[in-house]
């Protein structure tokens, strides 16, 4: 039987799904891309049966797609930290694992799945998620130095850096050759110590994108919401992701977001919500129409030039 693995293409996604084939190896068919590309069941086909893994995308975006997969016979199994709609299929074909808590993510949740067999791997996920205190803890919980731990959060940060991008083409690398190079390795930090080149270059252009958008104009700040604007180029399109998060890191009581100008005059949006009230972000980017993500992260895909005053005053209406 044909074994489907889907999968967001950041630093989450990916390697939840590292975890999953180095406990399990097998040759399967991967569907990925940018972070933002999300409805990604509806890629798998249903003219046959087969077993689909599906990670770290929302079941809520996908449940058209899924549903049509177990009445195509498919089983399917869904990993996931998202908001996944009202209530779950009704099959003896899926299994779920879906925790909507601020504090995990998808990789996490598989870590727990495979009893911590490639616990590095799932930490190094949480760095990339912005979960940096749990990181820090299952870090230290797990022996490492704090060198070690460091590493891990770079090489996290670094990969989800790569997914942002409104197309592959904006990526240093696509999503799934991330994944075939990162799951040669049973430890993240063996493949840092050896240093291909690849992540060499992933991590030049992270620290070069971010040197341009942490210059980025202030839009719009209030008491508690921070919103900084980014132009119409790629550099701009790869670092909305990771500069949100750095300033959440920064601005811990404040929300924030960064608005990235697209050239068919709509906008790209990533929110951020207060890491000391990690919630509120998923109804934020839902209340609009390409909107969606989880509570303390989420993005609105083409938010239109009309509406960009309305999301501002949303946004800081939420959490004032």
């Amino acid at each position: 039987m044909q074994i489907y693995d889907v999968f967001n293409g950041d630093a989450d996604g990916i390697c939840a799904l590292i975890q999953l084939r180095l406990a399990e190896p097998a040759d399967t068919t991967l569907i990925t891309g940018v972070k933002r590309d999300t409805a990604l069941a509806r890629r798998v086909p249903t003219d046959a049966p087969a077993r689909v893994n599906i990670l770290d995308i929302s079941l809520d975006k996908n449940r058209e797609a899924v549903d049509e997969l177990l009445a195509a016979g498919c089983s399917v199994f869904y990993v996931d930290h998202h908001f996944p709609g009202e209530e779950l299929p009704d099959s003896p074909n899926f299994t779920a694992l879906i925790n909507t808590q601020p504090t995990t993510c998808t990789s996490l949740l598989v870590d727990q799945y495979l009893g911590g067999r490639f616990h590095n791997w799932a930490i190094a996920a949480a760095f990339g998620d912005n979960l940096n205190a749990v990181g820090e803890a299952l870090a230290a919980e797990a022996g490492l130095s704090s060198d070690q731990a460091e590493a891990l959060k770079t090489l996290g940060v670094c990969i989800n850096y790569n997914g942002y991008g409104a197309s592959v083409e904006d990526l240093h690398f696509h999503p799934a050759d991330v994944y075939r190079e990162c799951v040669k390795f049973e430890d993240p930090l063996e493949l840092i110590n050896s240093a291909p080149g690849a992540w060499q270059q992933l991590r030049d252009g992270y620290e070069a994108d971010m040197a341009q958008g942490q210059a980025a104009p202030v839009l719009s700040e209030t008491a508690s919401s921070l919103v900084v604007k980014l132009p119409d180029e790629a550099w701009a399109r790869r670092v909305s992701g990771v500069l949100g998060n750095e300033l959440a890191n920064r601005n811990p009581g404040k929300a924030c977001a960064i608005i990235t100008g697209k050239a068919d005059n709509t906008h790209l949006v990533s929110i951020r919500a207060p890491l000391n009230n990690r919630s509120g972000a998923d109804e934020v980017a839902r209340q609009f129409a390409t909107g969606g993500g989880r509570k303390a992260a989420a993005g609105i895909n083409s938010l239109p030039a009309d509406q960009l005053d309305e999301f501002l005053s949303v946004f800081a209406a939420f959490w004032a």
